[in-house]
């Protein structure tokens, strides 16, 4: 029974599987003479990555002949007869590897006049203008020449005299400078030894990694370098914003009034402030990060290398220690210092806002407190204007007994129209301000 296609599968179970196989190395049998190009798609182009390197991958082919792979690959290999293409696609850029086997080696010099960008047409080669961010040529030598020989031919090769080098596995030598020579290319010269064609070409994708992943961890090095004038500046606004803070503090403490104004003005200030760290982080953060998985791609490069020392040449790992790790230390220094600022601005607007909560709370309770004062001055004018108006309603109502009395005088029910309003000026009054006093109670529970 066979499960390959059938529907037990989980829908990624192939794919996954097949993605761990998807970028075998190159085989190589020295000599063998190989061409290196890392394209970098600039991120403020308006094309994807993917799309741009596809359509220059599709112009290289198109040229020779040949179908183009999908627009969904990652990897292309391709024999074109007089060389080897190996193209792959990662997030930010695209490597172009050329390879060509030579029958007899050339002396080391002529090596690296005749690599296999030879063979690459002159108008795609001006096509990558702006977008290489590495150029590298590999000599595979089979070469049995003494040591003293070697070094000779070694001279002729690279302008620097810093020379990098080690020897590796199966009696195989590294030798290179790690600096860009006059044709624009950087160069690595590896004596083979007894390695076999799946170990030579391993060797040579990781030599060629790690100059790929130094010049893109690099990358992140102007970005600290930019950033850091804005950091001071920020950094200074912060301290003379804080010292301000504590001014404030001391006048509120020494029992000064305050309505809330300079806390305001400040808050303003640290906002402003907060945007201007935001937006450097959100331009930094990405690239330091960046630099920082990069750089462990090439030291995890450099261990495969297993390198023994040779004497009087420092190894590729002393060489990174030295020249690559202080400026990935100067990235990742300047990124904690942008996040350890991010938080103390943070912080301070924390302690701003609490602050103008507190001076806010204190204004209300003093509006409240006058509301109050007016509230009773209210009541005690209510009170008082009750009164006159007791007095008021009692004077009409005994009035308008009075003309009632005088009415009942005339038919000879009462004989004196005075004493009958004298009498009824107590009870009508205690009824007026008994009603009074009942509708309020009334209003109160409404």
């Amino acid at each position: 029974m066979t499960i390959v296609y059938s529907s037990l599968n989980h829908a990624l179970r192939v794919p996954l599987a097949a993605e761990i196989h998807s970028r075998p190395f190159l085989k190589l049998d020295a000599p063998e003479l190989v061409s290196h190009f890392a394209v970098y798609a600039d991120p403020d182009q308006q094309t994807s990555n993917a799309g741009a390197q596809h359509a220059l991958l599709a112009d290289l082919c198109a040229h020779f002949g040949v179908a183009a792979p999908g627009a969904d690959a990652s990897y292309f290999f391709h024999d074109f007869g007089r060389f080897r293409l190996k193209w792959e696609l990662h997030t930010e850029f695209a490597t172009y590897t050329f390879a060509e086997h030579v029958e007899h080696s050339p002396p080391l010099a002529q090596s690296f006049e005749s690599m296999p960008i030879r063979h690459l047409p002159q108008q795609w080669l001006l096509g990558l203008y702006g977008k290489l961010m590495v150029a590298a040529h590999v000599a595979l030598d089979r070469s049995a020449a003494s040591s003293e020989v070697f070094a000779k031919a070694l001279q002729s090769v690279f302008e620097s005299a810093g020379l990098a080098g080690s020897q590796l596995q199966h009696g195989g030598e590294l030798w290179t400078d790690f600096v860009i020579q006059s044709d624009g290319f950087s160069r690595f010269v590896i004596r083979e030894g007894a390695m076999r064609q799946q170990q030579a070409g391993r060797l040579v994708q990781r030599v060629l990694e790690i100059e790929t992943y130094r010049m893109m961890a690099m990358l992140g090095l102007p970005y600290a370098r930019q950033a850091t004038p804005a950091l001071n500046a920020i950094e200074g606004q912060l301290v003379t914003l804080a010292a301000a803070m504590v001014q404030s503090d001391g006048a509120a403490g020494d029992g000064m009034a305050t309505d809330g104004a300079v806390e305001q003005a400040l808050l303003e200030q640290i906002t402003h402030l907060a945007a201007r760290i935001e937006k450097l982080s959100l331009e930094n953060s990405y690239r330091f990060a960046a630099s920082k998985a990069y750089f462990r791609l090439v030291n995890a490069r450099i261990e495969e290398l297993r390198e023994s020392r040779m004497e009087g040449i420092p190894m590729v790992q002393e060489f990174m220690d030295r020249r690559l790790r202080p400026a990935m230390d100067t990235c990742q220094a300047v990124a904690r210092r942008q996040e350890a600022l991010a938080r103390r601005i943070a912080n301070s607007n924390d302690l701003l806002r609490t602050r103008v909560g507190i001076v806010q709370e204190a204004q209300n309770r003093q509006i409240l407190q006058s509301l109050n004062a007016r509230a009773l001055q209210q009541l005690r004018l209510q009170q008082a204007v009750e009164g006159l108006s007791v007095a008021a309603i009692s004077y009409y109502v005994i009035g308008l007994a009075g003309y009632s009395a005088k009415g009942a005088k005339a038919v000879g029910w009462v004989g004196s129209p005075e004493l009958v309003m004298g009498i009824l000026v107590p009870f009508v009054a205690a009824a007026v301000w008994l009603s009074l006093r009942n509708m309020h109670k009334r209003l109160r529970k409404s």
